[in-house]
């Protein structure tokens, strides 16, 4: 039987018009993130990469969190209180290491290194300063994807971990210049502020910039008498209308830095290089020169110090003296607040941890965001820093090439 072609073409006209099934987009399919938070192992850190809170919004969002045993010590944090809110504690660090995303403070050790699978993402700090080439040249051969998140820019440009751990050693060298003035501390016994009828407490801060800004912000609060000296006339300024007063502010000159540095009772050095090791601005006859009594705190003391008379000490044995001055020359001011600075830190791996799930991983959060992508170092095993290359003399390879390359 032989159906006519116009009847057939008729019928199928009138089936067009006949309800269909509405063909709905399908969203994509979030991706589950396995996250490992090791217990850091770094001389003195405290710090833990995700407080409690962050990790029950990670678990809320359907992703698994494992974290090891006695990580959230350091910052005042039980297992039990990870437990609680979804946590899978860990009593074996081989065991976090073969997460999908291992999220750290400190850079990974040689023996961490070794413990991780290959192709996975791993979120800390990069400290170049102490970053073996072997280190890196593992993470390499592990086709790793290694983000430094103290390279992460915000949606301004700023990077915001850095600034706010510059915000918290800010704060608290002041707290300590307190401490160390009081005669409990073998200091000269001054309150660091003033009241009425006493002459405030005299204080310098080399540098203008976040630390300089909230070390000036916590000694005006306090009513101390505050002189700050930087090169950069811009950043000055910028910190004069930040903080909303006038304050003595100087470009470095030897003759006027020393002449202030003669008078001060505490002096905060928070000079910052972009590479390299900081610029020492305060001589040791500059030191020679000052009060008997009187505090320095370098906080820069990571990137080499501001004060020649400077050397690394540690929060166990924080202080020396120095032609009667007393020197505070911890590196990691922020483990001292150990629980501050952990939930500072959390405030923003919580969030980007979120997205790169809602987006199926880190190499889709790569792709579209220029921030987290400013962190990356190693992309699937590919050096991508050029400051790492050149330094190690190893290949390296710009990651926006790669990406289009995928």
């Amino acid at each position: 039987m032989t159906i006519d072609p116009d009847i057939l073409k008729q019928l199928m006209q009138e089936g067009t018009l006949l309800p269909q099934e509405e063909m709905l987009e399908i969203a994509k399919k979030k991706g589950k993130l396995q996250i490992g938070i090791p217990k850091e192992t770094s001389f003195q850190e405290r710090r833990v990469a995700l407080v409690p809170e962050a990790v029950s919004l990670l678990v809320a969002n359907g992703h698994q969190v494992k974290v090891e045993t006695e990580s959230g010590e350091g910052a005042n944090f039980t297992d039990h209180e990870y437990a609680e809110v979804g946590a899978e504690i860990s009593y074996s660090k081989e065991e976090v290491f073969q997460c999908d995303v291992i999220l750290k403070v400190s850079p990974p050790n040689e023996e961490e290194v070794k413990m991780m699978p290959g192709n996975q993402t791993l979120i800390s700090a990069l400290q170049i300063s102490i970053q073996p080439k072997e280190i890196l040249k593992e993470l390499m051969k592990k086709k790793i994807t290694a983000i430094a998140w103290d390279y992460i820019r915000d949606d301004n440009g700023i990077f915001p971990i850095v600034r706010t751990m510059g915000e918290i050693a800010g704060n608290t060298s002041i707290l300590i210049a307190g401490e160390l003035l009081s005669c409990f501390h073998s200091g000269k016994g001054l309150m660091l502020g003033g009241i009425a009828g006493v002459q405030p407490t005299e204080v310098v801060v080399i540098g203008a910039g976040t630390v300089g800004e909230n070390a000036t912000r916590a000694a005006l609060g306090l009513g101390a008498s505050v002189k700050v000296f930087d090169n950069s006339l811009s950043k000055l300024r910028r910190l004069q209308n930040n903080i909303g007063t006038r304050v003595y502010t100087s470009v470095i000159q030897p003759k006027v830095l020393m002449k202030a540095l003669m008078r001060a009772d505490v002096v905060i050095g928070c000079l910052r290089a972009p590479l390299g090791r900081t610029p020492c601005v305060v001589t040791e006859e500059m030191v020679e020169g000052m009060k008997d009594g009187s505090v320095v705190i370098d906080v820069s003391i990571d990137q080499g110090g501001c004060f020649e008379t400077s050397r690394v000490t540690t929060h166990s044995n924080p202080t020396f003296k120095v032609h009667g001055v007393t020197h505070y020359c911890v590196p990691n001011i922020a483990s001292r607040v150990s629980r501050t600075a952990s939930f500072a830190l959390s405030n923003i791996f919580s969030p980007l941890l979120v997205r790169m799930g809602s987006l199926g991983g880190s190499e889709d959060l790569i792709k579209t965001d220029y921030g987290f992508r400013s962190g990356v170092y190693i992309y699937k095993g590919v050096l991508t820093s050029e400051l790492l290359g050149t330094v190690f003399d190893l290949p390296f390879k710009d990651i926006d090439w790669l990406l289009l390359g995928r």
